[in-house]
């Protein structure tokens, strides 16, 4: 055979393997990062849990930027009936996640959590954000503090409005505007305070006088957002409840809604949290 002949077979073997070395070259890289991808650590499921007066809509800014930080973002309703009912509840919802959970609470929210993270594995970490944190046995509405706004006459900062099937002498409060737009919303603008007051959902009185139950503070590692111009549980209660839980404290000069008004801080802080603990 001759030499042009030789070549000539040579050649579609030559572009064959040219071809094959260019496919491998684009493929590998790409299934590498697949691979790369499948074997990363998830992120923590966040659970962000409403208080008083509120919704789940009060926790938008937080979960938005954890949203977009790569977090999965649950924000479950809480009834605001029964602090052992409503601990339960949210511990129900909890069961149903897979992987690690970063818990979240504000105001009554962090009563709620502390009962509802006792004895769950999943739950890495605790953040209350201006929440109570009781120990078993204690009451949240004494929890507020000597000058909390609501340590006052009853009647002058709540409407009492009766419910069906009500135990004898309960009833639902609502905040009555004086208050839910002073120190209730301190810090918002007066159109979006009046949005939230229009909007709020009541606690139930007896929801603020039922004994808490094993706190999970005392297992799992907690944060603190601590408003220093809260006028709802006072900076010197929240104090009180964040060093006896051995809480990581983050002083914020908020009032008691830091989460619409400080939601970067808050946002960071539960980041904080994920990355200790996860």
């Amino acid at each position: 055979m001759s030499e042009e002949h030789r070549t000539g077979a040579r050649r579609p073997r030559l572009v064959l393997a040219a071809l094959l070395a260019v496919t491998l070259a684009v493929l590998l890289p790409a299934t590498g990062a697949a691979a790369a991808g499948h074997h990363a650590t998830p992120k923590p499921t966040v659970v962000l849990v409403h208080g008083a007066w509120a919704d789940g809509s009060s926790w938008t800014a937080v979960g938005d930027r954890l949203r977009r930080a790569g977090y999965p973002v649950r924000i479950p309703p809480n009834p605001l009936r029964n602090l052992t009912t409503d601990g339960q509840t949210i511990a129900d919802f909890l069961a149903t996640l897979s992987g690690p959970i970063i818990l979240v609470g504000h105001s009554y929210g962090g009563a709620v959590i502390t009962q509802a993270a006792t004895g769950n594995p999943n739950v890495k970490a605790l953040v209350y954000e201006d929440a109570f944190a009781p120990d078993q046995g204690e009451q949240i509405f004494p929890l507020a503090g000597a000058d909390s706004a609501l340590n006052v006459d009853p009647a002058t900062v709540f409407d009492f409005v009766p419910y069906p099937g009500a135990p004898a002498g309960d009833v639902d409060l609502y905040l009555k505007q004086e208050t839910f737009l002073g120190p209730f919303a301190a810090g918002l603008p007066r159109p979006k305070a009046l949005s939230l007051y229009a909007a709020q959902r009541p606690l139930a009185l007896s929801a603020g006088f039922t004994p808490a139950g094993v706190p999970a503070w005392k297992t799992i590692p907690s944060w603190y957002v601590l408003g220093t111009q809260d006028q709802i549980i006072t900076p010197e209660a929240q104090r009180f409840m964040a060093e006896r839980a051995g809480s990581r404290i983050t002083e914020v000069r908020a009032g008691h809604l830091a989460l619409i008004t400080k939601a970067d801080v808050v946002a960071k802080v539960i980041g904080q949290a994920a990355a200790a603990t996860v």
